[in-house]
């Protein structure tokens, strides 16, 4: 199946620059969409025309272009979001537009994201969440993180997206204790380690249209890899769609396990490595949608009569927390459950909304 996502990529090939690439050809097709029928993006509802012309001819230090933050939602008129940034700063240079999208995204009236704090993880007030594993199959958290200084997967390049890798595997080597492990480099990867890492589900794929028209694909699998430890609980993901991420994970619902060794891992990799950031958004990476803490937290739960329940979706809602079945199939009834804000919350706090929502759950189950 993985290579028959690179085989795909491979015969679809096309320069950065080429097809719908110029931003008035972009804007055209954008603008004459219907409104709601033909697309209601939230890139449509918030670029107006005034808006367009007073950002069209602005640039980053970088070169990134308002082109290039919606190439993928102009070619892609069936995007939810649509929006992409071409670097970190691309927060500022468009800030009109980004502003009015993360607000409409998120809810929120102002941008005043609290500063990052992990909190003090020797006194947390929540651990096991569900002692008798009869719920909870698996507990996992990831975060995004994004260089500081290098573009964006729209308008990033083969020769960064091997420095990113390079600088990430060196930062990766000096991991301590449990968290030590192996990069595994998709260029040129072996059989062996690739299928071990597809029947891991580790193994990311390539077969998203809209972000491979962000440019997440270019140059596939050049400047991609994996890094796992021994016991599979600590992973990071350089170059899928954000710079970077972090995933701590494990069987059973030890939310504190699992936060722990996060946070661990994440201050051991800022010893090496410099992550983007904005006053006021928090952690910053190419999509809107992925600000603040950019953290999501999931357990995979056997709910089999809560989920049976005609109010199930609204339950979930008014708890922020959505609801998937495994693979995006229901599966013996078990959901994964994961966060839905990472942007308005102090990082520590995600958690401790999470273990309320979920013993809250657990004890509607029955």
């Amino acid at each position: 199946m993985y290579k028959n996502y690179c085989n795909q990529l491979e015969q679809q090939k096309q320069p950065q620059q080429e097809k719908m690439s110029d931003l008035a050809e972009l804007w055209k097709k954008l603008s004459g969409a219907k409104y709601p029928d033909e697309c209601k993006s939230l890139l449509k509802q918030c670029l107006t025309q005034e808006l367009f012309d007073q950002l069209k001819d602005k640039k980053t230090s970088l070169n990134g272009t308002l082109a290039d933050c919606i190439r993928s939602g102009a070619k892609n008129l069936d995007s939810g979001v649509g929006l992409y940034a071409c670097d970190p700063e691309a927060y500022t240079t468009f800030k009109p537009l980004f502003d009015a999208v993360i607000k409409m995204y998120h809810k929120v009236d102002t941008i005043n994201h609290p500063k990052p704090d992990f909190g003090d993880i020797s006194k947390l007030d929540f651990g096991d969440i569900d002692p008798s594993g009869e719920m909870i199959v698996s507990t996992r958290v990831r975060v995004g993180r994004s260089h500081d200084g290098y573009s964006f997967p729209p308008c990033s390049n083969k020769e960064a997206r091997i420095d990113m890798l390079k600088k990430t595997e060196e930062a990766c080597a000096t991991l301590p204790g449990e968290l030590a492990g192996k990069m595994y480099r998709l260029e040129g990867m072996s059989k062996t380690d690739e299928q071990q890492l597809i029947d891991d589900h580790f193994l990311f794929k390539n077969d998203d249209r809209m972000l491979g028209d962000a440019g997440g694909y270019a140059d596939w699998p050049i400047g991609r890899g994996i890094f796992h430890n021994p016991k599979k609980t600590f992973l990071v993901w350089v170059n899928e769609e954000d710079h970077l991420r972090f995933i701590s994970m494990q069987m059973g619902g030890n939310l504190g396990e699992v936060y722990k060794r996060l946070v661990n891992g994440i201050q051991e990799l800022e010893k090496k490595l410099t992550f983007a950031k904005k006053d006021g958004y928090g952690y910053l990476t190419f999509c809107p949608t992925n600000l603040g803490t950019t953290c999501r937290a999931s357990v995979h739960i056997k709910i089999p009569k809560l989920s049976k329940l005609p109010e199930f979706k609204e339950f979930c809602e008014k708890l922020n927390l959505q609801p998937r079945g495994r693979f995006d199939n229901l599966i013996d009834d078990k959901y994964l459950y994961s966060n839905m804000e990472a942007y308005i919350f102090i990082d520590w706090s995600i958690f401790f909304c999470c273990h309320g929502y979920l013993n809250l759950t657990l004890k509607k189950k029955n």
